[in-house]
């Protein structure tokens, strides 16, 4: 058996949401809480030990943007060919609200993944400096943490998004036909046997 459309982007936004919030605690688990402070002429060059932190933080935010990306286009998707316009959508007081609220969750996400994983980086390629008493510190404990779970709650609130979008567009195809079946004759709403 097939998955409808609405099936298949829902999965897939929630597949890559949850492959974000994975890849997030991944690089917080792998980040080394310290480097090696190397003392030198007049300088100090932090050694740290390889892991891969920055390359799982730019992975979640990547799978994040991909979960938000394809949460917004599963809304406004015309499935089966038939398109509700964004104003009814919108007209939706709880689907405007969430919608709102995912977009402003994803990227507080997805900006606090980026911010954690460019300040590794950052700690990685400018590890040379000048305080004889630097101690090598990396990237805050726990941000990378944080914005697992951020991305997690976002994908959350587009599948919510994607349950409300379906309501609408059920109540907007049920209005468009005025109460009438296919048919074109008003029903009842009792069956004959």
């Amino acid at each position: 058996m097939a998955l409808s459309q609405s099936t298949q982007l829902g999965l897939a936004t929630a597949l890559f949401g949850v492959l974000s919030f994975v890849l997030a605690v991944l690089a917080e688990l792998k980040k080394p809480p310290y480097g090696t402070p190397i003392k030198g002429r007049d300088v100090v060059v932090c050694r740290f030990p390889p892991d891969p932190t920055v390359a799982l933080g730019a992975l979640s935010a990547l799978a994040a943007a991909c979960s938000a990306g394809l949460g917004a286009v599963a809304v406004f998707f015309p499935y089966g060919g038939r398109r509700v316009p964004r104003k009814a959508l919108f007209a939706h007081t709880p689907l405007y609200v969430f919608f709102h609220v995912a977009v402003g969750v994803t990227a507080a996400g997805a900006g606090t993944t980026v911010w954690a994983t460019a300040t590794e980086a950052m700690h990685h390629v400018r590890n040379v400096h000048r305080d004889m008493a630097y101690a090598c510190p990396t990237a805050k404990t726990g941000v990378l943490g944080g914005a697992a779970f951020l991305n997690l709650d976002a994908m959350l609130f587009w599948i919510v998004c994607l349950m409300l979008a379906r309501n609408v567009r059920e109540d907007y195809f049920d209005v468009d036909h005025g109460g009438y079946g296919d048919d074109g004759v008003a029903g009842t709403g009792i069956e004959e046997k």
